[in-house]
């Protein structure tokens, strides 16, 4: 088993590489999304899904993971809307459940599952940042196929985002920086 994460600028395109893995056979227990909710453009989501709404629903491609969506904290993050594995794990951060050293959190996470934490904190400025995370355990022979999939869904290149982001000054995620206000741009936005 694997885990495989990537991250996108479009919450459209995470919805629907989810709902490509779930067809592929990844259980919706090894799935998770965590989509920056900073502007409020997913306020209704979690409230439709804070109602009993079905998930399939809330998050369009989405459909099977049944884990729960819900309108959370994350710290250094922000509000974002998150069902799955991860989510949960991260949420128990903010929490005070479970802190993964200093960073906590996604970061926390990520590399307690076997993602490099210099990647880990690209993926959670990314979110910060108004991003979308889509994260899979995977069996070990379909990790290319579901690694095929992220990419053709549209998936940032991580080393690239690193670039980006190293090019404007960012050394690493802060998760003492506060939330990445929408006045400050996103992702796309702030090269």
């Amino acid at each position: 088993m694997q885990t495989i994460t990537a991250l996108f600028d479009d919450y459209d395109n995470a919805a629907d590489a989810v709902g490509e893995l779930e067809s592929m056979g990844v259980p919706a227990t090894d799935l998770s999304i965590i989509a920056s909710n900073a502007d409020g453009r997913h306020s209704a989501a979690a409230e439709d899904a804070a109602s009993g709404a079905g998930i399939g629903a809330v998050m369009g491609g989405a459909g099977g993971l049944a884990t729960g969506l819900g309108a959370v904290a994350i710290p250094g993050v922000g509000p974002v809307v998150a069902a799955g594995w991860l989510a949960a794990t991260a949420a128990g951060a903010a929490a005070g459940a479970v802190v993964g050293g200093a960073t906590g959190g996604i970061i926390g996470a990520l590399t307690d599952d076997g993602v490099s934490e210099r990647d880990a904190h690209v993926y959670a400025e990314g979110v910060r940042r108004g991003g979308t995370l889509v994260t899979a355990r995977v069996a070990d022979d379909l990790v290319e196929q579901a690694q095929s999939i992220l990419h053709a869904s549209g998936s940032v290149d991580v080393g690239e985002r690193r670039n980006q982001y190293e090019a404007d000054g960012w050394s690493g995620f802060d998760p003492a920086a506060g939330d990445y206000r929408t006045d400050r741009g996103f992702a796309r936005r702030d090269r």
